[in-house]
């Protein structure tokens, strides 16, 4: 039997399959079409095997009975069907080209039924128990998944009290538990980052790379500049204010020994200083978050499911993730967000205290850190009720704006020949360092300098990746997946650099010029005073540190704001309009939550629950990734066949065969 036979006898068996009026037909066609290719192609026992699992897919719905015209729930078993028909004939494809017509016919089917295979299946066509929020409570202003978000507000509250009745206890727990996870599981923190990164990177160079979010046809919501401002703002935010300054001069003057002893306070020690920070801050971080983004994104806008963390394990767990599974995954998600953000808050309460106390003389102490996470969370709460392009995006502009003009000055007043040096001297070395800091563990040290710094900051951004990977997806609709993890690594790392450089760069050229002394000892007495210590050293002192407490406000605002849309869609089951009071309900919770870690142990306890939620997480990510491979997989072989239809139909078309009818 040659090509032709075999593309004229699959015509035959797909017209017959389409035609049939019960699924007896339609499966004993597809049963002959399989078992009739020459027994020299493939063996017969595997195609026996693919036919068994072709029969039970085609017993759902009967979707080749006649009735996909009618039933809105046919639509989603095509789909399904189509799914699992390229998954088992792709690899077969290439060698029996009688296939690919097979494939094709079921791609027109799916066409004419206005169902987008790089698309999703629209709300209605998903079935009623399978909408997001289907099963929610309604009532009181609150619209919620009766198990994630009572579950979740359990927890929360166990949290809250018990921290609150046992203070000094919970302390040292805290403190115990940071380090037992630190030193049993922080090569586990630095084996899964690197991974996660290597993992989006190979992504985006494949031949996945042109698979666009929300199907071939959908376009950017948002321009560049706003996605990039709402990418940074929702990203890094506050810990950017925090740590500029802070981390470089500590690395400074009690360097690490990543490549041996270094020197405190010298060249050798200001390079490393920088480089780690860069390594903190940059790909790695960013990897994480374009892991989780893509992987919701994906399974949200091309697959048709709620845009919650279990959709990204529907290949493996397929409709369990509506079940105990599904919700378990949904709570931790919930629990690391919560914790995650809480320690961001934190530091920033504690930044903007440090700098009212600079302007004011206002005292640095817990309580009226207490009091400012009110008055800020009340600030946050207006922006929620406001919604995400009333609220989050202008935010998120302004301060992208106004950290421009912050950044600017200091470039301009400060050390300017030396920043600018700075940042193309560390990029490079942070390049040239990237896989030694990738993987080193001081495992020959025997220091535990990792467990406060790298193993800390690994545990931090895994316990946000729900929340901004949510937030990325939301706005990143319509970009390819090369587009998207390029942008989301390199964009927002390239400009943590330049702000790093600018800000520690600074405080270094002080260093180790006249002012030595005053920013180290301000790092080591209370590394919340940092940065404005440094500002005093400039002209227009006052004023630059007023914009440092805008700035650290408006941070806080954002991530508190986007935090609360993001908790919120995974506690109402991936709803993602919700009632105003249920979002007022979690930005509230939020600040509860960063006050009672500051009561609870301060700089230690926020550290400490980043880990602590970060751990389980990480095994999380890793099940994702073989997850979005395999729906990534699945969603090539469908660009494919329908590429392949495309070539199959122009040359099928008159115009492709006059010219040879002509000659003949």
């Amino acid at each position: 039997m040659g090509e032709s036979a075999i593309t004229g006898y699959s015509q035959v068996c797909v017209q017959t399959i389409t035609e049939a009026r019960n699924a007896d037909d339609g499966r004993a066609s597809c049963r002959a079409f399989y078992l009739d290719y020459p027994l020299g192609l493939v063996s017969r026992t595997r195609r026996e095997e693919h036919v068994e699992k072709l029969a039970r897919r085609l017993e759902a719905g009967a979707i080749f009975a006649g009735l996909s015209h009618r039933s809105s729930d046919g639509l989603v078993w095509l789909k399904a069907l189509h799914c699992e028909l390229l998954t088992i004939r792709i690899p077969l494809g290439r060698a029996l080209n009688g296939s690919l017509f097979y494939i094709g016919r079921i791609s027109t089917l799916m066409t004419h039924q206005n169902l987008d295979p790089g698309g999703s299946p629209s709300a209605e066509r998903i079935g009623r128990h399978r909408r997001p929020g289907s099963r929610n409570i309604v009532g009181f202003g609150f619209d919620f998944h009766p198990e994630v978000f009572i579950a979740s507000a359990i927890l929360i509250f166990l949290f809250v009290t018990v921290t609150l009745v046992f203070r000094e206890p919970a302390e040292t727990a805290f403190g115990a538990i940071q380090s037992g996870i630190a030193e049993g599981m922080g090569w586990f923190f630095i084996l899964s980052v690197s991974f996660y990164l290597g993992f989006v990177v190979f992504l985006a160079f494949s031949k996945f790379g042109k698979i666009r979010l929300g199907g071939q046809n959908a376009r950017p919501e948002f321009s560049t500049f706003a996605w990039i401002a709402m990418l940074i703002s929702a990203g890094m935010g506050i810990g950017l204010m925090f740590w500029s300054v802070a981390e470089p001069t500590y690395h400074f003057q009690s360097p690490p020994a990543v490549i041996g002893a270094i020197e405190p306070l010298s060249q050798d020690a200001a390079q490393q200083a920088l480089g780690i920070t860069f390594f903190h801050w940059g790909l790695h971080a960013w990897g994480i978050y374009a892991l989780v983004g893509l992987a919701l994104g994906f399974f949200a806008y091309n697959r048709g499911l709620p845009l919650t963390i279990r959709s990204v394990f529907y290949p493996i767990l397929g409709d369990r993730i509506y079940g105990w599974m599904g919700n378990t995954i949904d709570i931790l998600a919930v629990a690391s967000t919560l914790f995650g953000l809480a320690t961001s808050l934190g530091f920033g309460v504690q930044q903007v205290n440090a700098g009212f106390n600079f302007l004011v003389g206002l005292p640095i102490s817990t309580p009226i850190q207490v009091g400012l996470i009110a008055i800020i969370t009340g600030l946050a709460t207006a922006s929620v009720v406001a919604g995400l392009d009333a609220g989050v995006r202008r935010l998120s502009e302004l301060n992208m704006v106004l950290a421009a003009i912050f950044m600017t000055f200091v470039l301009l007043v400060g050390p300017t020949l030396f920043i600018l040096g700075t940042f193309v001297q560390v990029t490079g070395y942070y390049v040239a360092s990237l896989p030694t800091l990738s993987f080193w563990t001081e495992t020959f040290s025997g220091s535990s300098w990792q467990n406060s710094w790298t193993v800390f900051y690994w545990g931090w951004w895994i316990s946000w990746s729900p929340f901004v990977g949510i937030f990325i997806a939301r706005v990143s609709k319509g970009r390819t997946i090369r587009e998207f993890i390029l942008g989301v690594l390199l964009l927002p790392a390239l400009l943590t650099f330049l702000w790093m450089s600018v800000f520690g760069g600074t405080a270094m050229s002080m260093q180790l010029g006249e002012s030595s002394s005053i920013i180290g000892d301000a790092v080591t007495e209370n590394v919340a005073t940092a940065l404005f210590v440094m500002l005093q050293q400039l002209p227009l002192a006052g004023l630059t540190s007023f914009v440092g407490i805008v700035l650290v406000v408006v941070f806080f605002v954002t991530s508190s704001d986007s935090g609360s849309l993001v908790v919120d869609n995974l506690t109402s089951g991936g709803k993602l309009d919700s009632p105003v009071p249920q979002r007022v309900f979690w930005a509230v919770i939020e600040g509860v939550v960063a006050a009672v870690l500051l009561l609870g142990g301060g700089l230690q306890a926020l550290q400490t629950a980043s880990i602590a939620t970060g751990l389980p997480f990480a095994v999380v990510l890793l099940v994702m990734c073989y997850s979005l491979y395999k729906g990534l997989h699945q969603e090539l072989a469908m660009l494919e066949a329908l590429q392949l239809q495309k070539i199959e139909s122009v040359a099928q078309s008159p115009e492709a065969t006059a010219p040879q009818e002509a000659i003949v």
